[in-house]
């Protein structure tokens, strides 16, 4: 496949699909977007860390090879002003697997965001945040430690699908008009309105997902989180579809939740993963005060987005967050922050949240030795004290530095 501004490294192999499986070889093709505002200080302190982490980990016996794709304000001025260029999705397709850094997002109004469009557009329909605590990174929980979950977050349903109509506009008021006298629905005048689907097969999917992840990674729970008190046909739907996947698709290696108190009074046969649900609500109270009791968790779309960053805030935040989308094979990998256009070119921001979504990456394609790698000098950098200005300003002693220095005091820990 050939391309306008994006070129592939003709050094490296891309990653293919055989057999449902990805296959790489030691020297596969990675794309990546820089990403606007911070993104260009972030991604260049991560990426020497990645590569160092490569080194270390395989003695220059394997080596990524970097396609830069382009996305947001640097595509903008290289595509005559198209956030969105139609060559970086048919990168992503080809590639399989890419990493980016942040984008610009319009609050109220403008372009549409270009993760949600990403995510759309690609089908990416899990959003998949690990929470985890490191020794030594700031904290308001008493027991961060008990904090070890990954989040497996619907990506395309929900509110997120973008089905809106502005107040005062002849699509609205058709709606509306439409809603009161067609469905007998009643709400104020005026009103925006928006449309929330969410389906079975949207939802057996992501649930599938976590479940599968659940059983290749040894977890002993999975738990469906939604509001299905209040909205029964779509949270609630998403909770019965939830459990319907479970005991069509992996009778042999779950219990629901009611059948491990039924039938085996609450202790949970050896071998077998427990499906359980909460109400979101709750779900927020407990992972503050008994987060030890959760593995796994599944949920919809607008509570997955809330709940990722609650729980990130409990291991330290934002700032070292990482994140991916995927779809059955195609997978993004993404800081979960935004731009900080304040600090841009600064060289000031902790880049870990990128740094761990390449983490992310890695284990991926298998590479599982870099990310350990990663993690491994990642903490003896904190132990150290040695970190950026949003932990430093939490930490007594610290020893505050840029955010290239902060790659070097990981790289010089590996």
């Amino acid at each position: 496949m050939s391309y306008e501004h994006i070129q592939i490294p003709s050094s490296g192999d891309k990653i293919t699909v055989k057999d449902g499986n990805l296959v790489v070889s030691d020297n596969p093709i990675l794309g990546f977007i820089e990403g606007d505002g911070i993104g260009g200080d972030i991604t260049r302190a991560s990426m020497r860390v990645w590569n160092a982490a490569v080194e270390k980990a395989y003695g220059g016996n394997r080596k990524v090879h970097w396609a830069e794709l382009f996305l947001g304000e640097k595509a903008a001025g290289i595509y005559d002003g198209n956030y969105f260029p139609a060559e970086t999705l048919d990168a992503v397709k080809d590639l399989i697997v890419s990493v980016k850094g942040p984008l610009t997002t319009p609050v109220g109004g403008g372009f549409r965001s270009l993760n949600v469009s990403l995510r759309q557009d690609l089908d990416l329909y899990a959003c998949v945040r690990p929470v985890q605590y490191f020794d030594g990174v700031p904290s308001p929980m008493k027991k961060p430690e008990d904090v070890n979950a990954i989040i497996f977050r619907e990506n395309t349903e929900d509110v997120y699908a973008g089905i809106e109509y502005e107040s005062g506009t002849p699509e609205n008021e058709k709606l509306a008009k439409f809603l009161r006298e067609e469905m007998g629905a009643e709400f104020f005048e005026g009103a925006g309105i928006g449309i929330k689907p969410i389906s079975a097969f949207g939802s057996k999917r992501l649930v599938r997902k976590a479940i599968q992840y659940a059983i290749a990674h040894g977890h002993d729970s999975v738990t469906l989180v939604h509001k299905g008190n209040i909205q029964k046909f779509t949270e609630g739907a998403f909770r019965k579809w939830g459990y319907e996947l479970a005991a069509e698709e992996f009778a042999a290696e779950t219990i629901s939740e009611a059948e491990l108190w039924d039938k085996h009074d609450g202790v949970r046969p050896e071998g077998k993963i427990v499906i359980k649900d909460r109400i979101a609500d709750i779900m927020f109270q407990l992972m503050q005060l008994r987060p030890a009791e959760f593995s796994v968790i599944a949920t919809t779309n607008l509570n997955g987005d809330y709940l990722s960053d609650a729980l990130a805030a409990e291991v330290g935040g934002m700032g070292i967050a990482p994140g991916a989308n995927m779809a059955d094979h195609i997978a993004v990998f993404e800081a979960t922050h935004g731009t900080a256009p304040k600090y841009t070119n600064l060289d000031k921001v902790n880049p870990s949240s990128l740094m761990f979504s390449g983490s992310m990456m890695f284990d991926y394609i298998g590479w599982t030795e870099v990310s350990a790698l990663i993690a491994s000098a990642f903490g003896k950098t904190i132990k150290q004290k040695i970190v950026t200005y949003d932990f430093a300003r939490l930490m007594d002693g610290a020893t505050e530095v840029s955010t290239s220095a902060f790659a070097d005091a990981i790289i010089g820990n590996m």
